[in-house]
């Protein structure tokens, strides 16, 4: 039974797919007298059945080589672009994170849209957002690669604009699904150039061709950096950061997944890609550049956020900063520590907050207050996100922290202060956002907001227990070494600076009043960390605008020059046989002089040219 599973691991990803093709009678409205609650738990068992399937073959892959599964698509010449799968540890655990917080979310969306009329519609996308995740942890190709955050992006696009009669919905949508796309392009052009330098573009040939590659400095730095863009935009990084705000207009349950999984398929993208990357010192400095300037400025948008899930999503764009700065260093185990238990942690934390929006109807922290008193299950939860997050001993991240701090301690110490200042930063912008949530006076819509309902409070007791265990797990699985032979000094730095972080949230004073400042020097600058630095606007006005402009002149050109041009041939060919049909006088012997006078005279007309040419 264990070998058939293993043998058919490849399947895995198509649970998904399968659940997502399920629920399409209910989701196009074919089927109506079930009610669309039958199309969900489809999908819950297709999802349920990957989560198994994969721990079978999770304890039957540990400690052991990676097997690889070749599936030829076109060959032709020296050009070979086959589907390569990797099975191992790493891809199979990958998978199981991805199934398990599937499924978790798919509970809680459950609850979360009991009433909402597309709820078969919503579980076919998740579907959709499940196999492309598993099919990307399992891909050892980056053509595949390619193809699986390609259905990643389209995915979101829907997910974004899943309440479509909303019209601030559909903008939200298009705008993700167009600042995606363009790292998706310039990513599409490094794929293509890489696979007609190296022939293949299989990781493992990916590889031993970057050991062996003789190409000029300039042609690998350009052709990393085009490798480098899917990333960045999927990974919501500067300058292509902008769509991860717009995509907290989709239901809770989504941006569950999609802050703690989707931005994490193009960070588990980059690692793969790091030994690649490794050949251009530029592309290298690149990461580091994006990763900083992303990791700082996004920390500090957060905490001048007042709608709960932008302020926590913010922090998300921060943390794959932290990824790429690893990536640039070449620190993938640190990169890969960060995106388990990042994942985890955020996921929690966004269970948590929707269950306070599903109770009080609002998302904005000027509205909320005292709910830890009627909602004590929640809170918990948050606060277990929370220390699981920022790196408090003894959860994940302070062993993820303490393994990044040890290589940069005296390498690169200045990397350690951006990770410690980063992670003071997210510490203060959670406490600030648990005492404007759950501690405090109660407000008009959290005086009665009650505690949530099995549903949603079973997916998130399960992940905050998760939360804690994952210590102990990666211990037994001997990932992270025991705390008997703990770096000392490597780990109390992110104790301390969480420590700090949560102090100045605790003992600052916090009036909502000042979450809306009206001082001059206070409310620029509150406005300039609530607006991003006003990138947007710097995009309105130079990008956009020069897009809109080249549009106009286009459409300009098309319309009357191109059209123009063709109307004026057609009008004078029309004018031309109007005229011509009242001198034809039937006679053929005419016709024939006619068309030798023509060529003599074109003759006479060609050799006059040549002769004075």
């Amino acid at each position: 039974m264990t070998e058939l599973l293993i043998q058919t691991t490849w399947l895995i990803p198509f649970y998904g797919l399968l659940g997502a093709i399920l629920t399409l009678p209910w989701s196009t409205g074919i089927i109506r007298r079930t009610g669309p609650r039958l199309a969900a738990y489809f999908n819950l068992i297709t999802t349920f059945s990957a989560y198994i399937h994969g721990l079978f073959v999770f304890s039957a892959f540990w400690n052991k080589p990676p097997q690889e599964l070749f599936i030829h698509w076109f060959k032709v010449a020296d050009l070979d672009l086959s589907f390569a799968l990797e099975i191992s540890s790493v891809s199979v655990g990958a998978i199981e994170l991805v199934t398990g917080l599937s499924l978790l979310a798919q509970l809680f969306a459950l609850g979360y849209l009991e009433k909402d009329y597309g709820l078969a519609r919503f579980f076919a996308l998740m579907g959709f957002f499940e196999g492309a995740m598993s099919g990307l942890a399992l891909s050892n190709s980056l053509l595949l690669s390619y193809g699986w955050l390609e259905l990643l992006t389209l995915s979101t696009y829907l997910l974004v604009g899943f309440w479509y009669a909303q019209p601030l919905v559909m903008t939200a949508a298009r705008d993700a699904f167009l600042t995606k796309r363009v790292g998706d392009i310039l990513l599409l052009m490094g794929v293509v150039a890489l696979s007609t330098h190296a022939g293949s573009t299989n990781f493992p040939n990916l590889y031993q061709w970057a050991q062996t590659t003789h190409l000029p400095s300039q042609t690998l730095a350009l052709l990393c950096l085009a490798l480098i863009a899917g990333p960045t935009g999927k990974c919501a990084q500067f300058p292509l950061h902008l769509w991860l705000d717009e995509a907290m207009e989709a239901p809770n349950p989504a941006s569950v997944l999609r802050n703690s999984l989707v931005v994490s398929c193009g960070a588990y993208v980059l690692v793969k890609l790091q030994p690649i990357l490794a050949i251009s010192p530029i592309a290298l400095t690149t990461l580091v550049a994006i990763g900083t300037i992303t990791a700082v400025g996004s920390s500090l948008v957060a905490i001048s956020q007042i709608d709960i899930k932008r302020a926590l999503s913010h922090s998300t764009s921060a943390y794959m900063g932290l990824v790429f700065i690893a990536v640039g260093t070449g620190a993938t185990n640190f990169a890969l520590m960060i995106i388990l238990t990042h994942a985890i942690a955020k996921a929690l934390l966004f269970m948590s907050i929707g269950c306070a929006i599903a109770t009080t109807n609002t998302q904005d922290l000027t509205e909320m207050g005292g709910l830890g008193k009627t909602m004590p299950i929640t809170a918990g939860a948050f606060i277990i996100g929370t220390t699981g997050l920022i790196g408090l001993f003894p959860l994940s991240d302070f062993e993820a922290f303490s393994q990044g701090i040890e290589p940069w301690q005296f390498n690169a110490p200045w990397l350690v202060s951006i990770l410690l200042l980063v992670n003071a930063l997210t510490a203060f912008n959670l406490t600030r956002v648990f005492r404007l949530v759950f501690l405090g006076s109660s407000q008009a819509k959290t005086r009665r907001a009650p505690e949530v309902g099995w549903q949603m409070a079973l997916p998130m007791v399960i992940l905050a227990v998760t939360t804690l265990s994952v210590p102990f797990m990666l211990q037994s699985l001997a990932l992270i070494p025991s705390w008997k032979a703990m770096n000392i000094s490597a780990s109390l730095l992110p104790l301390l600076s969480s420590v700090l972080g949560c102090g100045i949230g605790t003992l600052i004073e916090l009036r909502r009043v000042w979450l809306r400042p009206i001082q001059k020097t206070m409310k620029f600058l509150h406005e300039m960390l609530a607006y991003d630095f006003y990138i947007s606007e710097f995009y309105r006005i130079s990008v956009v605008f020069v897009v809109t402009q080249l549009s106009k002149f286009t459409a300009w050109f098309d319309r009357f020059i191109l059209d123009g041009s063709v109307n004026l041939l057609g009008l004078v060919t029309v004018l031309s046989g109007q005229s011509l049909k009242y001198s034809i006088s039937g006679k053929s012997q005419i016709y024939v002089l006619t068309i030798l006078l023509g060529l003599s005279f074109f003759t006479i007309f060609m050799t006059f040219l040549r002769a004075n040419g």
